[in-house]
């Protein structure tokens, strides 16, 4: 075979694999992702946002060393959790 005749197979080729590509993606159906939230992912969507002066005082009282600590509810919390994790 000569150099024309590859020359013109190898574009006879490429035309056929770009037809083919063509119809596949007219044939392929179009996809959309969609994400569906759980009721409970809604409801914290539509709650407000955290008081975020109040956060900022909280933390700088706690700095300050001025934050009251309940230590027997600390520790009544931190009892509830060693119990469901060893469950």
């Amino acid at each position: 075979m000569d150099s024309s005749n590859r020359q013109a197979a190898a574009k006879a080729q490429e035309r056929s694999s770009d037809a083919a590509s063509e119809t596949l993606l007219k044939a392929a159906p179009t996809q959309s992702d969609e994400v569906k939230l759980s009721e409970v992912a809604q409801k914290a969507m539509q709650e407000p946002e955290f008081d975020r002066a109040k956060v900022e005082a909280i933390k700088l009282a706690i700095q300050q060393g001025q934050y009251p600590m309940d230590t027997r509810r600390i520790a009544e919390n931190f009892m509830a959790i060693e119990k469901m994790i060893q469950d």
